[in-house]
């Protein structure tokens, strides 16, 4: 057991029977307590985390990791935004559909999201054109538009992920073929 502490500052020696003995002073075995407790904090850390992501993969709807950048929609009277297809500001982020919301993570492993919408707040869905990366690989997109104007974009390689997005999102949002009459109610 002492040979999983390979501490070069541990001296060691042999005692009457024959066996290796640690000699340790009082402030290295408080060292190697604090140390332990230290181990023990972290691996429960660790177990929360998981216990936590398998929580919400065991409920979700849907989960996966998206590219997703969001922009705000124009308010009446203001000039449409500026056409900014050329900025590549995708970031990846761990997406969770479970319940009514929509959770955003920065990774499958974090405890909290970084940010969450209502699926009551989603007036439209829909599929993007498919773009192109530097790196030769083809993104799908879709968007999601909250009441509020925010508009997520989301992409990734899979066009059967995209598909599946949009589809549950359509569903579970309520948004079926008369999705433009439901905004058009919405937002007024």
């Amino acid at each position: 057991m002492l040979n999983l502490f390979s501490l070069k500052r541990l001296s060691w020696g042999s005692g009457a029977d024959g066996q290796e003995k640690v000699v340790l002073s009082a402030v290295e075995v408080e060292s190697l307590r604090s140390e332990i407790v230290a181990l023990e904090e972290r691996e429960s850390h660790y177990k929360a985390q998981l216990e936590h992501l398998d929580e919400i993969l065991r409920y979700a709807r849907l989960s996966s990791y998206l590219y997703i950048r969001s922009r705000w929609e124009a308010l009446p009277g203001e000039p449409p935004p500026l056409d900014d297809a050329e900025v590549d500001d995708w970031l990846p982020r761990f997406v969770v559909l479970q319940g009514s919301y929509i959770y955003l993570f920065l990774s499958s492993a974090d405890l909290s999201p970084q940010d969450s919408t209502l699926l009551s707040d989603i007036v439209e869905v829909d599929s993007l054109p498919c773009f192109t990366r530097e790196d030769e690989e083809t993104r799908y997109c879709f968007y999601i538009l909250t009441r509020h104007g925010l508009r997520y974009e989301c992409s990734n390689v899979s066009k059967i992920q995209v598909d599946s997005w949009v589809a549950a999102l359509k569903i579970d949002c309520k948004l079926g073929s008369d999705a433009k009459d439901i905004n058009d109610t919405i937002m007024m």
